[in-house]
Order: structure tokens, then C-alpha cells, then sequence
């Protein structure tokens, strides 16, 4: 029985790493590239980013927050998310997905394809 509780637990866990979701702690009056610069820029990995996909944003923290989507530097729509709430942004590529916020608060981000 242990034999196969170890490989059942590895595959799980490369599970959950392959899906991008990824928790973002953001302080007080900040704001922060989540995806669209590339590696080595964005807070999160959408491994979508080649092609137009949907970004699951949830506020996972006490505060509310907003999300801003950009494009060449220029602000395509900006969404508030309140405490509890998830929304789905889509991202066409080339787009850019920032978290601003003026409190202290814990967002969940995730990525799919965007279908057809």
C-alpha cells in the first residue's frame, strides 16, 4: 500500500504545479505586472501567453483590489474585485495583466486557453 501512496502523491503534486495557479501577496498601495512581459517580469506564468487566453482572477484576501489590462501602454479596461469575488479577464495576445492595490490583500490568479 505505501508503494502506491508515493507515486499518487508525486503525481498530485506535478499536478498542481503544471496548472499556473499562483498566489499573489500584494502590500499596501502597490501595483504589479501579473502577465504579458515575459519571463523574468510577470508575477505569474501564464503559459498562454503566445497565444489569446483567460486569466481566473480570485480575491482570496481581506481587501479589495483592482486588475488593469494593458496594451502597448495603453489601459484597455480596469475591474475592481471585491473580497470573496472571482472574475475571468480575457487576454488577448500581446495584453498585459497588472494587480494594483491601495491595502494590504492575497489574489489567486490562473490561466487557461481561450477556446475558438
Amino acid at each position: 500500500m505505501k508503494k502506491l501512496l508515493i507515486p499518487f502523491v508525486l503525481l498530485l503534486f506535478t499536478s498542481f504545479t503544471v496548472s499556473g495557479q499562483d498566489i499573489i501577496e500584494l502590500d499596501g498601495v502597490q501595483s504589479m505586472c501579473i502577465a504579458g512581459k515575459g519571463p523574468g517580469q510577470d508575477g505569474a506564468i501564464n503559459p498562454y501567453l503566445d497565444r489569446d487566453s483567460i486569466a481566473i482572477v480570485e480575491n482570496i484576501g481581506e481587501n479589495s483590489f483592482s486588475i488593469r489590462v494593458q496594451y502597448k501602454g495603453e489601459i484597455i479596461k480596469t475591474i475592481a474585485i471585491a473580497k470573496g469575488e472571482t472574475k475571468e479577464i480575457d487576454l488577448n495576445k500581446g495584453y498585459e495583466l497588472y494587480f494594483d492595490s491601495q491595502l494590504a490583500t492575497v489574489g489567486k490568479v490562473d490561466f487557461k486557453e481561450k477556446k475558438g
